[in-house]
């Protein structure tokens, strides 16, 4: 009857590791193992160039050759990632006289060590071992992986008891995406599980907030009353104040929380009361939206930039930051957030200054949802196009030759 297999953690930071071989199982294995922190010497005469951008990266050291047994002095595991068993079994030779833990991805039976399946779900890591059988020991970390996707992980003490205990909380600023929920990212999706309050914006998928768990706080951030700046002055209070309470308080905000979306003064305003903040960026609807149009912002030989504006202030007006006269002079594509409003103003103005009437110009309302609408027109008649659709925000307005860039190809 063959031993089980031991299952230990390896704290690996600042010691060396040796990778022999160079090819698509180094390539899989080693992100993982600067992770970790460790000290990674890749040996071998080729490598792929994910692994040589590591290496110009100063990440790790690579010795261009074949394998030496004095490679692995000092070293503390080693992984084979060769296909080769002589030159392998070498290695293997090699590690069990220096008594150093040996991975084969060739041979597992001549292995001292196994590399297991392995999912990370925020602080947890879940390693499955499937007795020596890779596919049964993947199958089971997929099932695991897709319970903690489902937020049925087991339910342990909070690291941030809602109520405080004395201790201060945190406040995480979370992009939630253009509009369909499943562009949020993971870390994003795995805060907003874990968060005690969460501060929503009307633009929030709302499913997301369909799928809180009980007992969750609630702050829909577009029924406070006062005005816009109050608004954010009170927003910016809830924030700090449920957090200095000891929770962990999620700012759900569409797109990303950078873009438009006043994240900076919400950050400040909880740095100066001394809250830890933490941003995770989100799917912005400047690149999603003309994605989910099959318009792509840059295309070889169409567009070398595209340059993201906001329009909710008129191009006239003295409020207004946009040096309109210099976007109309620009080749590139043109994305303009919160235009709707404005968008005679906007295209007229880009006409006044030189912008041809004829570039193409698309308008993508509630982009990535089942309410998504397009109206492809020029830029002279898009703001007449608009209406006669009957377009409603949130929409987002592409001008340039990129829109017509994919041809019958890219219509949605």
């Amino acid at each position: 009857m063959s031993a089980s297999a031991y299952p230990l953690g390896l704290r690996l930071a600042g010691l060396r590791v040796v990778v022999v071989g160079g090819g698509a199982v180094a390539t899989r294995r080693v992100p993982a193992l600067l992770d970790a922190g460790a000290d990674v010497l890749l040996v071998t005469p080729e490598i792929t160039p994910a692994l040589r951008a590591h290496v110009d990266a100063g990440r790790l050291h690579w010795a261009s050759r074949r394998f030496a047994p004095d490679d692995l002095d000092g070293a503390w595991l080693v992984q084979v990632a060769i296909d080769d068993p002589v030159a392998a079994a070498d290695v293997s030779a090699a590690a069990a006289e220096r008594r150093i833990f040996c991975v084969r991805a060739d041979d597992r039976h001549a292995a001292t060590a196994w590399t297991p399946a392995v999912t990370r779900y925020g602080p947890v890591t879940v390693a499955v071992h499937g007795g020596g059988d890779p596919r049964r020991a993947a199958s089971v970390r997929d099932a695991i992986r897709t319970l903690l996707q489902q937020g049925r992980e087991p339910q342990a003490p909070a690291n941030h008891p809602a109520g405080g205990g004395g201790r201060t909380g945190r406040v995480a600023l979370v992009g939630a995406g253009p509009g369909d929920p499943e562009l949020i990212t993971l870390r994003g999706w795995r805060l907003l599980n874990e968060a005690d309050v969460v501060v929503a914006d009307r633009l929030v998928p709302g499913l997301l907030l369909d799928e809180l768990r009980s007992g969750v706080e609630l702050v829909d951030a577009s029924k406070i009353p006062y005005g816009p700046s109050r608004t954010q002055e009170e927003i910016n209070r809830i924030l700090v104040d449920r957090a200095l309470a000891g929770a962990l308080v999620v700012r759900l905000k569409g797109g990303d929380p950078y873009v438009f979306g006043r994240g900076g003064e919400e950050l400040l305003a909880c740095a100066a009361a001394g809250v830890p903040v933490t941003v995770v960026p989100g799917v912005t609807s400047s690149i999603a939206a003309p994605a989910a149009a099959s318009i792509p912002v840059t295309h070889r030989s169409v567009a070398h930039e595209f340059t993201v504006v906001s329009g909710h202030v008129a191009p006239e007006s003295p409020d207004s930051l946009v040096r309109w006269e210099a976007l109309a002079g620009l080749r590139g594509t043109l994305v303009i957030l919160m235009g709707l409003k404005n968008l005679p103003l906007i295209a007229s103005t880009l006409l006044a200054h030189g912008r041809a009437a004829a570039t193409p110009a698309a308008v993508i309302q509630e982009a990535t949802t089942g309410g998504q609408r397009i109206v492809r027109s020029t830029l002279g008649e898009v703001a007449e196009a608009v209406t006669a659709a009957g377009l409603r925000p949130p929409a987002v307005v592409v001008v340039g030759d990129v829109v017509e860039a994919l041809g019958a190809a890219g219509l949605a």
